[in-house]
């Protein structure tokens, strides 16, 4: 499940760009009192927030309205989003809950605060984090010991060390990302639980505690352990330890939904203007099958924001709530940190901690200020044109802190321009993901659309994968050394160099779970992704000229006029260029199919995978070896220096396309992934 508003499920590819103008329906809003209302007892008039010495907007429910009503109507319509939901709590109390568009496009029914439930993805992870720290608080799991002692099955061991519990709520256990089966609408595909962690157990590519690479597979695994260890399944103890003391009535982890729930849920879309979709069924289910109301999750944040305690119900102690939201993982200084669980999206000097997730249609974003006492939920049911939700949700968050929790302005630069100009070039160039798809075909990927940091006119740094919400990539100027700010807010870009190089470097928006890392020469980029393109395109023009060529000939009656060996070499070639060139589209067209649509990414393309792997091993060593003779052939045949100076240029790019099959597992044989 995505944990970021730059993200989808495990996307690099997927930057946010803009919200585009179409007519989306909105429907006035719903609420679960009366329209435009919050709910009952939320208290009338608090304080206005404040942040070095200046203050906000009085949050209370009349501002929030005018605020959201003025933000959410719009946000729908540009995005082409069928309809959200937001909740924001204060002081213990919903302060405001209300729904925006609708539920069902085609019925015409309204999105409702109270019941309308949504997919809030992998904002689910904070409810396995919750019951967790309830079975540490009782004795029952030790954050720092071997998780393997809780579990009925082997996990692959590493001489590095194990991993814990505290390693998995961090996003420090190591695993590779991966994507099969994550996500499914087919009941029958639907596995249980223990059969998805035994089976489906990603590479460890990290030492545990090392390196943050956001794992939905490990939540996964840390729901298992409280199903072993509570003796009650995942979902039926979520349903009886947190979601009944929060009088979370309109909430469940259970799948397929069931029927009670079946009137309440949203449908989900990719746009609002197309046909609605079918339910999404998550195997890891621990880290992000949640379906629940705006107001109940409003519940879940006034439960966190007083350590475990709503209305008089207590979901943990004290302290292991103090613990989840007050205990961090530092990688990258200054940048925002991992707590148990949450991470942070401090701004404006207030501490924020938060969780976002996606399904493949609905977007969700939970924000709580803990200092603050206030907490902000968004869910949409609409993936939106072109990335429209998650522009929106950012956007709200901005705006929100912006309007309740203004800061004062940042300092200036400490960094002479030299010496910014200096460390530029020292960190442009192309980044490595740690969280990665690393030994399987989707190795791919950073080939495709690698992670860049480049140096504009101006000297600011760029990097591919933060957008801001006009669409243009975000600008960084160096604030202090190896620290840069986006010139258009306080988000962050940091590296940490270490004997001259840079190590590895993050952003605010992803730190907690996610740094990037320099490629090693071998695989990089700068001259693996230039090599390639030349290398296809040569092998494509060999194709393509090739039935021109022939026709050509035919129409003109002019013969070949080769040699025997000559004439066996060019046709050799020709085919072994084709084989390449479709083998390699073949690829491509796979990859991005799996990322429109995650459903591609099943068990049932084993088959085509295994077809694939023969494929790829025939034509990558068969065709790089065809083509070799052909050029060894024609360069000892009197033929003239432009035929053979092509035919060295075919032979190189198949040895390059060969490389990069090898390098990037697509003859691996691999159906993990």
């Amino acid at each position: 499940m995505g944990s970021t508003s730059a993200r989808a499920p495990f996307l690099s590819l997927l930057t946010i760009v803009s919200l585009a103008c179409v007519a989306a329906p909105v429907s006035a809003a719903s609420s679960s009192t009366a329209p435009g209302a919050a709910a009952a007892g939320a208290p009338a008039a608090p304080a206005p927030a404040t942040s070095g010495g200046n203050a906000g907007h009085v949050m209370d429910r009349a501002d929030l309205e005018a605020f959201i009503d003025g933000f959410m109507p719009l946000a729908l319509q540009t995005g082409d989003i069928a309809g959200g939901v937001i909740a924001v709590v204060k002081d213990g109390e919903i302060l405001f809950a209300k729904g925006y568009g609708y539920a069902d496009v085609a019925a015409r029914k309204p999105v409702d605060p109270a019941t309308t439930m949504f997919r809030p993805g992998s904002v689910s992870k904070l409810f396995t984090w919750t019951a967790v720290m309830q079975l540490v608080g009782e004795g029952k799991l030790d954050l720092d010991k071997d998780v393997a002692t809780y579990l009925d099955f082997r996990l692959p061991q590493r001489a590095d060390g194990p991993i814990t519990l505290r390693n998995i709520m961090t996003h420090t256990a190591g695993f590779e990302e991966q994507v099969k089966d994550l996500i499914a609408t087919d009941p029958k595909s639907l596995l249980p639980l223990r059969d998805y962690v035994a089976n489906f157990i990603p590479t460890r590519i990290y030492r545990a505690g090392s390196t943050p690479a956001y794992s939905n597979y490990a939540t996964a695994l840390a729901g298992y352990i409280v199903q072993r260890v509570s003796g009650e399944k995942f979902a039926d103890y979520i349903d009886e330890h947190i979601l009944r003391p929060l009088d979370m009535q309109h909430s469940t982890f259970q799948q397929p939904l069931p029927q009670q729930f079946a009137a309440d849920m949203s449908r989900g879309y990719q746009v609002a203007s197309g046909p609605a979709q079918a339910y999404e069924l998550v195997n890891a289910a621990p880290a992000g099958s949640l379906a629940a109301s705006g107001e109940d999750m409003a519940r879940f944040m006034i439960a966190h924001l007083q350590d475990g305690e709503y209305h008089g119900r207590r979901i943990l102690p004290q302290a292991m709530a103090q613990m989840m939201h007050d205990t961090p993982t530092n990688m990258i200084a200054p940048l925002n940190r991992m707590m148990l669980g949450f991470y942070e999206q401090n701004y404006n000097g207030h501490r924020v901690i938060s969780h976002g997730g996606d399904t493949e249609y609905m977007h969700s974003y939970l924000h709580l200020f803990p200092d603050d006492h206030v907490g902000l939920f968004v869910s949409f049911n609409s993936a939106g044109r072109e990335g429209g939700s998650h522009v929106a949700r950012q956007a709200l968050f901005d705006y929100f802190v912006a309007r309740y929790f203004p800061g004062p302005q940042p300092a200036a630069s400490t960094v002479t321009p030299q010496v910014a100009a200096q460390h530029a070039r020292l960190i442009a160039g192309y980044y490595d993901d740690s969280r990665r798809p690393d030994r399987s075909f989707l190795r791919i990927l950073a080939l495709i659309a690698p992670d860049r940091v480049q140096v504009d006119k101006d000297g600011l740094l760029t990097f591919s994968l933060i957008h801001d919400r006009n669409t243009q990539l975000r600008k960084y100027r160096e604030v202090a050394p190896f620290v840069w700010r986006d010139v258009n807010s306080n988000w962050r870009l940091a590296a940490q160099v270490v004997d001259g190089k840079v190590a590895r470097l993050s952003v605010d928006e992803v730190s907690p779970f996610m740094v990037f890392e320099p490629f090693p020469w071998s695989l990089s980029p700068a001259w693996q992704r230039p090599a390639a393109i030349v290398a296809l395109a040569a092998c494509l023009l060999t194709a393509l000229l090739w039935p021109i060529a022939v026709l050509v000939r035919r129409r003109l009656r002019v013969p070949a006029a080769l040699p025997p060996r000559a004439a066996r070499a060019r046709r050799y070639g020709r085919i072994a260029a084709t084989a390449l060139a479709l083998m390699s589209a073949a690829w491509t067209g796979l990859v991005v199919a799996g990322i429109t649509s995650l459903n591609v990414f099943s068990s049932g393309l084993d088959p085509v995978l295994w077809l694939m792997y023969l494929l790829s091993v025939i034509v990558y060593v068969g065709g790089t070896a065809l083509m070799l003779w052909s050029t060894y052939a024609t360069w000892t045949a009197e033929r003239p220096w432009t035929a053979r100076l092509w035919s060295l240029l075919l032979a190189l790019s198949a040895l390059l396309l060969l490389q990069v099959a090898w390098s990037h597992h697509l003859m691996s044989f691999m159906t993990r992934y």
